[in-house]
């Protein structure tokens, strides 16, 4: 039999096009808890690198020549054993009876007095840096023997670190607000080259905004106008009629532990005080 004429507008679109047909489902990966010393491949790199510790958002692991990265765990991002994989937050492990948690997330051990000082130090820009600092980190700091001093400023920064003499076993480690390229304090840690010296830091105007909005009690930080000073603007924005010393205050007692904080500064801290502690 002859096969039927065509008729005009036949062909593999003249059908009506299923718009609830499959999709192409995303690929999954099967998760694995980043614990401390699993060997995970990242994406591109050929080596397996180490992981140091999985908090929030930020992956800290060691490259096979030593050197400490700050990476985001993306989904399939990473290899174990030759497999894509998802790194997750470990799961907590029960702990002992009396045992409990500092405020960065660290097992508590039993109370002892605080170590003997080391010569290392840790410098952060100003007085509310160190309050933050050590609400959150202060148990683990006072057991590892490191102090936390202020700079009141980073203008002098490369005046400061000659000043210290870092040296092997006297490392320095720096915390920098507003750590981004061309800004002001960019350009300060970019004159500081010394194998024994750290600087690291987040992106944030001021160490107010590595607190997440959420925990303040507001949806976000407010945006404030150049020229503006800073903190005076936020407390503006914000409607509040308090000073920026009372405002901190409120800031600061918002913070229960680690979870409260901002990623950028979850990770430089933890990068400065392995770096201090080596």
């Amino acid at each position: 039999m002859a096969p039927a004429p065509r008729r005009p507008g036949d062909g593999i679109l003249s059908e009506p096009i299923d718009l609830d047909g499959p999709r192409r489902r995303r690929p999954t990966y099967p998760k694995v808890e980043a614990v401390p010393g699993l060997a995970v491949t990242p994406r591109g790199q050929r080596d397996p690198w180490t992981v140091l510790s999985l908090r929030g958002e930020v992956l800290m692991a060691r490259d096979p020549k030593g050197r400490q990265h700050s990476l985001t765990p993306v989904p399939g991002g990473f290899t174990v054993r030759g497999e894509a994989v998802t790194l997750v937050p470990p799961r907590p492990r029960p702990a002992a009876a009396g045992t409990s948690r500092t405020a960065s997330g660290s097992v508590a051990g039993p109370r002892q007095p605080a170590r003997v000082a080391r010569a290392s130090r840790i410098l952060v820009e100003g007085i509310h840096d160190a309050e933050l600092v050590e609400k959150v980190w202060g148990d683990d700091l006072r057991g590892e023997g490191v102090v936390v001093e202020v700079l009141h400023g980073a203008d002098d920064l490369a005046a400061v670190v000659r000043g210290f003499g870092p040296g092997p076993g006297r490392r320095l480690g720096i915390l920098l607000d507003h750590l981004v390229d061309g800004s002001k304090e960019s350009r300060l840690a970019a004159g500081v080259d010394h194998p024994d010296v750290l600087v690291t830091g987040h992106r944030y105007v001021d160490v107010w905004q590595a607190v997440r909005p959420a925990a303040v009690g507001i949806r976000s930080w407010p945006v404030v106008p150049p020229g503006t000073p800073w903190k005076e603007g936020v407390i503006a924005a914000l409607g509040r009629d308090e000073s920026p010393a009372e405002f901190w205050r409120r800031v600061l007692g918002s913070v229960g532990d680690w979870t409260d904080l901002e990623s950028d500064l979850i990770g430089a801290v933890e990068r400065l005080i392995d770096f201090v502690t080596e």
